[in-house]
């Protein structure tokens, strides 16, 4: 088979591309024939066993009992692998709701210390308080982040348009604090992502766990999403 890719006259595409996390859950879905793949191992396994009976070949009676119990084994092993894949998954998003919730913390005595001294809009700084309780669903966690960057840009802008609030040890260290925070939750978002990428190759894995995962109801997951205005933000000109 010839080469499918050719680097060397390669098509350009000299506009460039951008792309875009698709937000789509898809349901893990089996032919018949597939659904029917551990039924026929089971029934040749059966065969096989009282072959061996019938021809006093016992050693094909034992390859038939493996072949009868191997598919309903592996069915109950590939369940629980699911089982923990799905912990995993939880344990990183807990990881990102925790960093998110400190932020919010500080976002919000950050802003309150700001407050003391300038009036701040409060409709680009949002109602932080309602993020405290750190109960972010799936759906959710992505547009929290993107209000907290937003309020951190807008507290940013304030105190950089007054000097005499730069000078303030706590709001230095707050902000400090919330920067150091927001690269911890880039780095839990790379875990939580790799985690969901291999959750969604694996339900679709060939035959055993596709099956697990239809008969189950497993459906993909969707990565944390950078929002728009960061997306904007990341191509302009920084220095």
């Amino acid at each position: 088979m010839a080469n499918q890719l050719d680097e060397m006259n390669p098509e350009i595409m000299a506009e460039g591309r951008d792309v875009h996390v698709i937000a789509k859950v898809i349901p893990v879905e089996t032919s018949g024939f597939e659904k029917l793949i551990p039924t026929i191992l089971m029934a040749i396994g059966v065969i096989a066993i009282v072959l061996g009976i019938v021809i006093d070949k016992y050693l094909i009676s034992a390859i038939g009992v493996v072949v009868l119990v191997y598919p309903w084994w592996r069915l109950k092993q590939i369940s629980s692998e699911f089982n923990m894949m799905e912990q995993r998954i939880q344990n990183a998003a807990s990881e990102i709701d925790n960093y998110m919730e400190q932020r919010v913390v500080i976002l919000s005595n950050a802003a309150k210390l700001v407050e003391k001294s300038i009036e701040v809009d409060k409709d680009i700084l949002v109602d932080i308080a309602k993020y405290r309780s750190g109960n972010f669903s799936e759906e959710s966690r992505s547009d929290v982040n993107a209000q907290l960057n937003k309020a951190t840009r807008a507290l940013n802008v304030a105190i950089e348009n007054y000097p005499e609030l730069q000078s303030q040890d706590t709001i230095r260290d707050a902000m400090q604090q919330n920067s150091y925070l927001q690269k911890e939750i880039t780095a839990a978002r790379t875990l939580y992502n790799d985690a969901v990428n291999t959750w969604n190759r694996e339900i679709f894995d060939f035959p055993f766990k596709k099956i697990v995962a239809a008969k189950e109801g497993r459906t993909t997951r969707i990565p944390f999403i950078a929002d728009q205005e960061t997306k904007e933000k990341a191509k302009g000109v920084f220095f």
